[in-house]
């Protein structure tokens, strides 16, 4: 079932019980999603909680997540159990920090990225990074959806980050990996070989010691993987420790059971092993800066963005915002994520692809509320007309298809679907135009046995 060479390292990896291990790969994973706390104000009372993540819970079953319009909102993430274990290595690391500035380096899909974006809410600017153009557009869109307006999203190579010297307090690392933790997937086990092994940890390498000099003296690095391999995970830690002048940061686990305390040359890290936890393999350790040779940060000038009078008038009514952050590029009013002179200190040497919030776009004279503007947590209640949608109704939004507006004015119009905003429509009367992102439409057959999942 599992290759052969795999196995016989895994026999000589003391702190793992490979029969066990290799027993629960063979059974089908856990379930998981993550809540948006800042959009799902209600308890979740039907599925268990993760023990080390708040906003964690288990389902009982798989679903067909693109049937549910809770998804679509922005309600909640599907993520494995295992790795938002990284949210509480961040509540750790960064606890009395304000104002922090945060690198998720390797983004994309987006689990972590929402997760740290939900944990800074109010104190800070995350970056999340994907060098990957296809997949930073995907994490682009989960981080509209999640709606929390305080991260960027920016497309480059780890080693552009170089060009900003001391300037994060915390960089994750999730890093590109040989997924043997996913081997309950049988393609992750097809794929698997020890020469891709061993070039994923020489990546690994370049990635963090690319990255490493954007991390401000006395910040740390959060360092992850989906695999059980030491060569990725522990010796990888204690050579990046020794290259770049760092100390290992020890985790409390006081409450948690389950992970594997693992030591390898005074440096530490924390695994997670089928049949040990409920969730998938994982590998985290948490590196502090303490060499202070770095080359010092530039002194943040003030940029290019400036504050738009005639923009911050539009979104007044609309958003909750400093109104000095407010801009307009050409026709579009957008919120950015932090102070101008740092978006602008970013924007001149980085390739960013989303700057915040974009509030909307003038047409023609008109103002067109942008579809960030109705996933956006900040929006001003009341600012539109509500139509509180059923599920068959939103499932025609999703599709961009059409169906009847009662009790609702003509002009724009927020669709609601269960108390949470699913996005605009352009009411005509006879019929509306709709605000849904065509990029985003859904093209699933009806699933006549949905069920809800919170």
């Amino acid at each position: 079932m599992f290759p052969g060479e795999f196995i016989k390292r895994l026999n000589g990896q003391e702190y793992i019980d490979s029969e066990g291990l290799t027993a629960a790969l063979g059974q089908e994973g856990p379930v998981s999603v993550r809540i948006n706390p800042y959009k799902w104000l209600q308890p979740v009372i039907r599925h268990e909680r993760v023990s080390w993540e708040p906003d964690g819970y288990y389902l009982n079953e798989r679903p067909v997540f693109t049937a549910d319009p809770l998804f679509h909102s922005g309600v909640y993430y599907p993520q494995e159990a295992s790795s938002m274990f990284a949210g509480e290595v961040f509540r750790q690391v960064a606890s009395g920090l304000k104002d922090i500035r945060v690198l998720d380096l390797c983004g994309a899909p987006g689990g972590k990225s929402t997760h740290l974006s939900a944990l800074i809410a109010g104190n800070g600017l995350l970056v999340a990074n994907e060098v990957i153009r296809s997949r930073a557009s995907v994490l682009a869109e989960n981080i509209t959806k999640w709606g929390i307006g305080n991260t960027i999203v920016t497309q480059n190579d780890p080693s552009a980050f170089s060009a900003l010297p001391g300037f994060f307090d915390i960089i994750v690392v999730d890093a590109p990996c040989s997924g043997e933790g996913m081997f309950r997937d049988p393609v992750a086990v097809k794929e698997w070989s020890v020469p891709n092994a061993r070039l994923c940890s020489e990546r690994q390498k370049r990635i963090v010691m690319d990255a490493w000099p954007a991390l401000k003296p006395g910040g740390v690095m959060i360092y992850s993987t989906c695999t059980f391999n030491p060569a990725e995970n522990e010796e990888n830690i204690s050579w990046f420790a020794a290259k770049a002048g760092a100390a290992s940061v020890t985790i409390d686990l006081k409450g948690m059971e389950g992970m594997q305390h693992v030591i390898y040359n005074d440096v530490e890290g924390y695994g997670f092993y089928p049949g040990r936890i409920r969730g998938d393999g994982f590998f985290i350790a948490a590196l502090r800066k303490t060499s202070d040779t770095a080359r010092p940060g530039q002194r943040i000038k003030p940029g290019i963005l400036r504050q738009s009078r005639r923009g911050s008038d539009l979104a007044e009514p609309l958003i909750m915002a400093d109104p000095d952050r407010i801009v307009m590029s050409g026709d579009r009013v957008i919120l950015l994520a932090s102070d101008r002179d740092i978006i602008s200190y970013i924007g001149e040497r980085l390739a960013i692809i989303k700057y915040g919030t974009m509030i909307g776009e003038i047409r023609k004279e008109s103002f067109v509320p942008a579809h960030d503007l109705a996933m956006s947590v900040s929006q001003r209640q009341g600012a539109w007309p509500v139509y509180d949608a059923s599920y068959e109704e939103a499932i025609i939004f999703l599709k961009l298809g059409q169906f009847r507006l009662s009790g609702v004015p003509e002009g724009r119009v927020m669709i609601h679907y269960r108390g949470v905003p699913l996005g605009f429509v352009n009411n005509l009367g006879h019929r509306f135009n709709n605000g849904y992102p065509q990029a985003w439409r859904i093209r699933m057959k009806k699933q006549e046995d949905f069920s809800e999942i919170l």
